[in-house]
């Protein structure tokens, strides 16, 4: 497939790196799960209660760990939004890491597939994009009941970069098996979240399947998902997936008319509505990701990141009450819209910690006695309402025709250090974002 003409205009952001660090819809839970990342923390519930626990986690600032809305008005900053019904949001600056507002922000709630983006920033870069791989029977045992499929066949050969597709776009269950298959299996790869959810210093977060599929003992909190969201972005294959609306998918071989054996590939939207629209939400302007995810245990749970005015936001909402069509995205739209007008007049109310092994590291102690986590993931080699026309959005290549996505990079200025450590500004700034304008080649 030939790959459609890129027009980017970069707008660099410098991040120091010390080399590369260590190399979302949904599974059946694992026989086997892995121990939970924070042992000395409280044990995660198969279900959340209807009310948040007296004492939270204060990693990120102690104002963080309280139940309720955080957040500081003063003149000039504007008001919340008061139709915001989700058990749990956070507003944060995604470059400084400043923590805007939040609502019960480390309340342990089943992630649903959001939790994919902890698997892409744990697996992604183990495998090259170009690398191929035979489905096997195997690869797609213990698939969960009702789970999104992105329709991988067994016997079929794929792409890694096909799987990574079906991952962000279709939240495909099936191609997180896959992977987890090319991994060694579902038991390593849950092993390996959990672990880099530690590095990460997301210890709210306790892994038991890789796709986020509903399992007992399986949560993430909102502060949690949006530390998975900004480490993934550090990556450039991430950001690419996250932000692509449409691509090509291979189909099932088969044979036409005349007997030649074809393989036909069909398209695949990617269902996070801010990106792609819908009916009743449009396009959100600036939006460039990330992932979104629901489940019966979940309910609707998103991540995005949007650029506005040079400012660049990560909102995270889970579960919210109104039983609306889109609801989570039109909350998550809201919230978008207050933190670009408060940015840069409100005093912030926490922070959100870097990897456990950057320099200046300093995360709060948790309220149930947690420790600090780990380094981060691998580097990267390289108004009101929502706009019915993006500013970031265009054409990408990388081996999809007709991919469009809505946020890439220019290639970041990594720093490599004798000592090896992963040197940040005092609050881990993403590297650089380039906006990319509406347009078709």
């Amino acid at each position: 497939m030939s790959a459609p003409q890129k027009k980017t205009i970069g707008r660099s952001l410098l991040v120091t790196s010390a080399a590369v660090l260590s190399s979302l819809a949904l599974t059946a839970p694992v026989a086997l799960a892995a121990p939970s990342p924070s042992p000395t923390g409280p044990s995660p519930s198969a279900s959340p209660s209807v009310t948040p626990p007296a004492k939270m986690s204060t990693v990120g600032g102690a104002r963080l760990g309280l139940a309720g809305t955080q957040v500081n008005l003063a003149n000039g900053v504007p008001v919340l939004p008061k139709d915001i019904t989700a058990r749990s949001w956070i507003v944060t600056d995604a470059e400084s890491g400043d923590v805007l507002a939040a609502h019960n922000a480390h309340w342990r709630l089943p992630p649903a597939s959001t939790m994919k983006m902890l698997f892409a920033d744990t697996v992604l870069p183990k495998f090259p994009k170009t690398e191929k791989h035979k489905v096997l029977p195997s690869d797609l045992a213990g698939i969960g009941a009702g789970s999104s499929m992105v329709g991988i066949k067994e016997n079929e050969t794929y792409t890694v970069h096909d799987l990574w597709l079906g991952v962000f776009l279709r939240s495909g269950n099936d191609a997180v098996h896959v992977l987890s298959a090319m991994n060694k299996g579902v038991a390593k790869t849950v092993a390996e979240m959990n672990e880099h959810a530690e590095e990460l210093q997301a210890l709210d977060t306790h892994v038991v399947s890789p796709d986020g599929y509903d399992a007992p003992g399986q949560v993430s909190s909102a502060y949690d998902l949006t530390l998975f969201a900004r480490s993934g972005l550090q990556k450039k294959d991430f950001r690419e997936y996250c932000s692509t609306v449409t691509a090509e998918f291979p189909g099932a071989t088969t044979k036409n008319k005349k007997g030649k054996t074809v393989r036909k590939p069909f398209e695949i939207r990617n269902t996070n509505r801010l990106l792609s629209g819908d009916y009743d939400i449009s396009q959100y302007q600036g939006i460039a990701g990330v992932k979104n995810g629901n489940t019966t245990n979940a309910g609707a749970t998103f991540t995005g990141v949007a650029e506005r005015n040079g400012r660049v936001l990560l909102v995270t909402v889970m579960n919210p009450s109104k039983e609306e069509h889109n609801e989570v995205y039109k909350e998550t739209a809201k919230l978008f819209d207050w933190g670009f007008k408060a940015a840069g007049k409100v005093e912030p109310v926490g922070e959100l910690v870097p990897p456990k092994g950057a320099a200046g590291s300093s995360a709060q102690p948790a309220a149930s006695g947690q420790a600090g986590g780990g380094s981060g993931g691998s580097g990267d080699s390289g108004g009101s309402g929502a706009s019915a026309k993006p500013v970031t959005s265009a054409t990408a290549g990388g081996g999809s025709g007709g991919v469009w996505t809505a946020l890439g990079i220019t290639g970041g200025l990594l720093v490599l250090l004798a000592a090896g450590g992963f040197l940040v500004n005092r609050r881990w700034p993403l590297p650089d974002l380039v906006r990319r304008r509406s347009s078709r080649s």
